[in-house]
């Protein structure tokens, strides 16, 4: 079925609707709306933070503390 001939589906059944039940349809597309955005920006900001080099100086960073620092070791 294409997008259009769901739209005009869609505002068929709502058409057919009593009032409060077609201001619940829309409060669901609201909320379906605003769900797909804040997934868009949180995929965004993931990648944008995947190809950041802001945290690249970490790799170079010596390191502080080894086993022999450990009072307890688990040999599980």
């Amino acid at each position: 079925m294409t997008r259009q001939a769901i739209i005009e589906r869609t505002i068929k059944a709502i058409n057919q609707l009593p009032e409060d039940k077609a201001e619940e349809i829309s409060d669901f597309a609201d909320f379906v709306i605003k769900k797909f955005e804040d997934n868009r920006i949180t995929q965004s900001i993931q990648q944008l933070a995947s190809k950041s080099n802001a945290f690249d100086f970490l790799n170079d960073e010596e390191d502080l503390y080894s086993s022999n620092d450990l009072k307890e070791k688990y040999n599980g």
